[in-house]
């Protein structure tokens, strides 16, 4: 079977690495994945021209209702729908956004949802069948480089050489964009250095929003104790999660992340922000800490080696 594939393909994020997952496994079972970036697609008429490019498409899949699904609606081919995550926690608070993802989830033959909270939001804000939505849980795999240099991050990264040795880092890993907002914790983990200097916060993603990201750069220039590193391949970033204290996940929506999947197969500590998707894969106290507020991340936390 031929099976077309949009999902957002922005080199380097989560998205990215579900959607290369998903085509992998669909093409160990057989079939022929052709997966191509939604992003792409500005026009109904690209859909056209798409097919017509790939003769014979007999089904087709999409991350995301509205990036993605939306495209899929005039196909005459059966498809299925993976949520990702802002169709159904942001997306769905718009009218005009809702009701194409509800024209979607009705003509789509199944939709996936990664966590029980995500299938119970999208039947409760979008016309849904119960059945038509399964639950499956996102799959990761980790790989750390065997020649990544620790030292060489940091201080590409902006540390001073002669500052790394010895340093707690806490590592955030997102695209720079808002949904993600990277700069909830900057004031507190900069507060934070200012007092243990061991102390310092790593943001590293790509530049997904321009705009956003000249923001976060200003900001980081301006905080002590804050830096903002390069987008790395998928393995070095591993190998940067296994050097570090622990992996901080701030968003003010995800679906499941991968980052938090990748960081708890690792073995490294989760600090995640208090939200229905974070929830649904760290349990407090127990696979990792829940925060509501920036004061409650860096203050009363547990740091045995790091008491403020």
């Amino acid at each position: 079977m031929r099976v077309l594939f949009l999902a957002s393909l922005c080199p380097k994020t989560g998205n990215c690495t579900t959607a290369e997952r998903i085509r992998c496994h669909i093409e160990a079972a057989g079939h022929t994945c052709i997966l191509r970036n939604s992003a792409d697609i500005k026009e109904r008429s690209d859909v056209t021209t798409l097919l017509a490019q790939e003769s014979g498409v007999e089904a087709a899949l999409a991350i995301h209702l509205y990036k993605g699904g939306r495209h899929l609606l005039d196909l005459q081919v059966p498809f299925g729908i993976v949520f990702g995550g802002t169709d159904v926690n942001e997306d769905v608070k718009d009218e005009k956004k809702r009701a194409v993802m509800e024209r979607v989830l009705k003509k789509a033959r199944f939709a996936v949802a990664f966590t029980p909270q995500m299938k119970e939001e999208a039947e409760s804000l979008l016309l849904s069948e119960s059945s038509k939505i399964r639950i499956q849980p996102q799959g990761i795999k980790t790989q750390a480089a065997s020649d990544f240099s620790w030292s060489d991050f940091l201080i590409s990264s902006g540390v001073e050489a002669n500052d790394v040795e010895g340093v707690c880092v806490f590592l955030l890993v997102c695209g720079l964009r808002r949904v993600k907002d990277p700069l909830y914790l900057l004031n507190a983990f900069s507060e934070w250095h200012a007092s243990n200097p061991q102390v310092i916060f790593i943001i590293i993603g790509p530049k997904m929003d321009p705009v956003f990201s000249e923001e976060v750069e200003e900001r980081v220039k301006r905080s002590a104790g804050v830096y903002l590193a390069a987008e790395r391949e998928q393995d070095e970033l591993h190998a940067a999660m296994m050097h570090s204290f622990a992996l901080v996940n701030s968003s003010i929506s995800e679906g499941m992340s991968a980052a938090i999947l990748e960081a708890m197969d690792l073995g490294l500590p989760v600090l995640a922000r208090d939200i229905p998707g974070n929830a649904a894969i760290v349990q407090h106290d127990v696979t990792g800490l829940l925060f509501s507020s920036p004061e409650v991340c860096v203050i009363p936390l547990p740091y045995p080696s790091l008491a403020l």
